[in-house]
């Protein structure tokens, strides 16, 4: 599979140099391969090396923005002869900049001119292009077929890395994640060769993209399974109690109980969103609201509340709802979202009561006095019922998949306008530490689409692959030995 890269004198020298030192070289390289770039200092430049999260700005080689396989191919056959670190770029959404490099200096592949999705009519596959981002996946599935596939809930995040490594969102309780819809797909390698990727074509390449994807390959393109789309979906609020962190732990016991017991219907999707001012739990039931006040009336009746804000939408409706935006078909090259802010993540089992109170007391008497625009949001993910936890653990590289041990998916985001400041990471970090002091390792991970840059590699690769990540460093191994795909918490290939 893998294709031996013949270097001449001069790139054997200039692999040793620094990255930025062969610029120039770079530049030459993808203009004789006729791939096109992003001209530096342009008005393209920083849209494209623009990062998502501002506190992460990184200067790369050289910005790359092929049209075709064939550019990709050359892009990444330049970066492994002159010895340059290389990384894709699909929506540019990633938190820690990973999308740049995650530091200075590397060909970052811009995708986003690769944007199309076409439905087959008879076998109702999705062919999607790397670049192209979910709000236009679901419009363009939608409109030909009124199809779908389980995906998360902002328009303009890329399916690239999204997919790759999981891809929650409200519909995955139901249908499961991104990952879990994917049938095949195109890699360009770190030599530069395309392979096709599948259950029965390179399958444990197959394997690992599917939840480590970034480390193996550029996929060229991608091949989903979808659903055919209810009629009907409902979105919902009940608002919490739990202004105080003995009502907090009195009401989350009780729902990670009804969570556990498999009460939650496989159509409802759920999450907790608290912020400084309100706690509340948000859903999007997928069935009308005559069904939802029927499902749901036994979880009112046990937290002692009061469904709110019910809304019948149709499918695109209820997608719009909750990307808190009307653009949604987005394709333009110039779309550019920034912000400054410090985020973490977890997935969790169901929280004993010391883990519970330690949590709540650093809700109450730590986070809400906070005065930045902090929130956390608490996916109801596993249980008995989740499409998410019926898919066989060894099925695909992605970590969580137990129904008793993976209950929880936690976003914890920490927002500033202006500079972030430099005792604000002790906020987050501690709120994780109130949750993790008190479990084992076995019953609690990280999701690497909420990346923590702050994280070193090692404990990096061991908290997003946990039982994975021997396999994926030997397959890693194989295919990137050289790490022609690296940022600094990429996997890393395995020992001799």
């Amino acid at each position: 599979m893998r294709l031996p890269i013949l270097l001449s004198a001069t790139a054997v020298v200039l692999a040793a140099a620094s990255p930025h030192a062969k610029r120039a070289a770079i530049d030459d390289c993808l203009k004789e391969a006729k791939v096109p770039v992003t001209a530096r200092n342009s008005t393209q430049w920083k849209t494209d090396a623009g990062p998502f999260n501002d506190r992460l700005a990184y200067d790369p080689v050289a910005v790359a923005i092929p049209t075709t396989v064939e550019h990709i191919q050359a892009a990444v056959s330049c970066a492994a002869e002159l010895g340059v670190k290389l990384n894709p770029k699909s929506g540019g959404h990633s938190y820690a900049s990973f999308g740049l490099g995650g530091e200075d200096g590397h060909l970052v592949v811009e995708l986003d001119r690769m944007y199309n999705v076409t439905l087959d009519p008879e076998t109702h596959i999705a062919t999607v292009q790397p670049g192209a981002r979910l709000g236009h996946i679901a419009t363009v599935i939608y409109e030909e077929g009124k199809r779908a596939f389980s995906h998360g809930t902002c328009p303009g995040v890329g399916v690239g890395g999204h997919s790759l490594h999981g891809g929650f969102g409200f519909s995955s309780h139901t249908h499961g994640l991104a990952v879990d819809w994917i049938t095949s797909a195109d890699v360009v390698l770190a030599n530069g060769s395309l392979v096709t990727a599948s259950e029965t074509e390179n399958p444990d390449l197959f394997w690992a993209l599917r939840g480590a994807g970034s480390n193996f390959g550029i996929v060229a393109s991608f091949r989903f399974k979808t659903f055919a789309v209810p009629q009907n979906v409902t979105s919902y609020e009940i608002n919490l109690p739990w202004s105080n962190s003995t009502n907090m732990v009195k009401g989350w016991g009780a729902l990670q109980g009804w969570l556990l017991n498999g009460s939650m219907p496989e159509e409802m999707n759920m999450r907790i969103l608290g912020n400084g001012f309100q706690t509340q739990l948000q859903g999007l039931y997928h069935g009308n609201s005559s069904a939802l006040k029927t499902a749901i009336e036994p979880l009112l009746k046990l937290l002692g509340a009061k469904l709110s804000n019910v809304k019948d939408y149709d499918w695109m409706e209820g997608f719009e709802h909750y990307a808190y935006t009307n653009d949604i078909d987005v394709t333009d090259p110039d779309y550019n979202q920034s912000e400054t802010f410090y985020s973490k993540s977890l997935v969790t089992s169901a929280l004993p009561a010391d883990v519970l109170k330690s949590v709540a007391e650093y809700w109450i008497k730590t986070a809400k006095k906070v005065t930045r625009s902090w929130y956390i949001i608490i996916d109801l993910y596993g249980g008995p019922n989740s499409a998410i936890t019926r898919v066989a653990p060894e099925a695909t590289s992605y970590a969580f998949r137990d129904p008793k041990k993976h209950l929880f998916l936690y976003q914890l985001y920490d927002r500033s306008f202006g500079a972030y400041p430099d005792d604000g990471f002790e906020f987050l970090d501690g709120w994780v530490d109130a949750f993790t002091g008190g479990l084992d390792a076995e019953q609690w991970g990280m999701y690497i689409n909420y990346a923590d840059p702050r994280l070193d590699r090692a404990e990096a690769q061991d908290v997003y692959y946990r039982q994975n990540l021997a396999r994926l460093r030997q397959i890693k191994k194989q295919v990137d030995p050289a790490e022609v795909f690296y940022y600094p918490q990429a996997v890393e290939p395995a020992e001799a």
